[in-house]
């Protein structure tokens, strides 16, 4: 694979897209700018705004953040938009897509309560045998199905399904039948046309019964040699050992793969802080003993004192060390013949391109570069002014080391308005 370099990537980005990463970059390199910016998108992103503040219903604040930070960072308000979006990615040498619809709950802690637009909440029947909030996620989610390719995969926002599916993920329990039978037509579509998915984590209200709804579907779509559904871990959770090593159980005994997506975490602002590691270097080891253990196949007593279940290992982050080092990690296992899992990589669309191409450069066992993945979603400005507040908010120390990249951009933007050297 002819990999291009950063400087090459950026001297093909069309004018408006190199102008808008230059923009973003200034802001995110310069904590000043940052700060308000995330308390600004924050203010954006509650439900309920007037119509002067409403990012859906305001034209002028919406095509103000539609140029801005939506395009940076999302794919599209229209099929459209987002197909147009993905090829462009795809066009940069990365593997696939990982497209999302934007739609979710997020449930704040300090709040104690979802926050979910006023006119959703009351649609919730939870006894009624039709949720029309059931079927509209299912319709959005297939959609997003229609929008990718073979090799794509989907990532699902569970709690888009609405109160009566978070009422039952709060309870720990699997969502109405309603949701599992959409749940079952879309990875049953996703496995006929070669397109995984994997069940985002969401908030810690809703956590329990997302994962129990993910173990099922790796229990009926996850038999060899198809691997569906990856399932993702939050490693800044201090609880996370006790779910992982529960579901690395229960692959042992049912003989399915366990999908392990692994991030470091993505709702701070929301999650209850005492359930969350003390420090980012305890968060840092977390993730990074846990990468370790499952690519050497020990990981607690699996591979130890009881066999170590099938496992594909799925890591999404930002932080180079750790992927560059996981990379080479099973690279060098799989050359040596020793036993190992296997390993793809994901970064969010509109950040962190320098780590995506450097893992580009990397060689796998076979000679051939891993499998690197852009990580977008897709939907109304509403719903994805939350997300663009939760990713930013994730990666604030990521984004505020992006002095290399600002200063790349601002080279390539003088050159190209006739100010810099050819």
């Amino acid at each position: 694979m002819n990999v291009p370099t950063n400087s090459l990537v950026r001297a093909k980005m069309p004018l408006e897209m190199l102008l808008r990463s230059f923009f973003i970059a200034t802001i995110s390199s310069k904590k000043f700018l940052l700060i308000p910016a995330l308390k600004l998108l924050s203010f954006f992103s509650k439900p309920g705004r007037s119509y002067l503040f409403n990012v859906d219903r305001n034209p002028v604040l919406h095509g103000i953040l539609k140029k801005t930070f939506y395009n940076q960072f999302c794919a599209g308000e229209s099929k459209q938009e987002t197909k147009a979006c993905c090829k462009s990615l795809t066009d940069l040498g990365f593997k696939g897509i990982i497209l999302t619809f934007a739609k979710e709950m997020v449930f704040d802690h300090r709040n104690k309560a979802p926050e979910a637009p006023a006119e959703q909440a009351a649609k919730a029947e939870t006894a009624a045998t039709h949720d029309p909030v059931v079927e509209e996620w299912r319709v959005g989610t297939l959609a997003t199905v229609d929008m990718i390719e073979k090799g794509d995969i989907l990532a699902l926002k569970t709690t888009g399904g609405g109160p009566a599916v978070g009422e039952a993920f709060h309870r720990g329990e699997l969502p109405p039948q309603q949701m599992m039978d959409a749940l079952d037509e879309i990875a049953t579509k996703c496995k006929e046309r070669g397109i995984q998915i994997i069940v985002d984590a969401e908030s810690q209200y809703f956590q329990k019964g997302i994962a129990r709804t993910s173990l099922e579907l790796m229990r009926k779509f996850n038999r060899e040699p198809t691997v569906v559904i990856y399932n993702t871990y939050q490693a800044y959770l201090k609880n996370q050992p006790k779910y992982l090593q529960q579901h690395l159980a229960e692959a042992e005994k049912d003989g399915f793969t366990l999908g392990l997506k692994l991030v470091r975490g993505a709702y701070i602002l929301s999650d209850d802080r005492a359930l969350i590691h003390d420090t980012k270097e305890d968060t840092d080891a977390a993730y990074n003993g846990i990468v370790e253990g499952a690519l050497h196949q020990k990981l607690w007593d699996f591979g130890v004192s009881r066999p170590f279940p099938a496992t594909n290992l799925f890591l999404a982050s930002h932080n180079k060390h750790s992927l560059i080092t996981a990379q080479r990690l099973q690279a060098q296992r799989e050359s040596d013949g020793l036993p190992t899992v296997p390993i793809a990589f994901a970064q969010l669309h509109g950040m962190s391109d320098e780590v995506g191409f450097s893992l580009l450069k990397e060689q796998c066992a076979d000679g051939k570069a891993p499998d690197v993945f852009k990580c977008s979603t897709w939907g109304s400005m509403g719903d994805c002014v939350a997300y663009l507040l939760r990713r930013a908010v994730e990666n604030r120390d990521a984004v505020l080391r992006t002095k290399d990249e600002f200063n790349a951009l601002k080279k390539e933007v003088w050159k190209r308005l006739g100010f810099g050297r050819s």
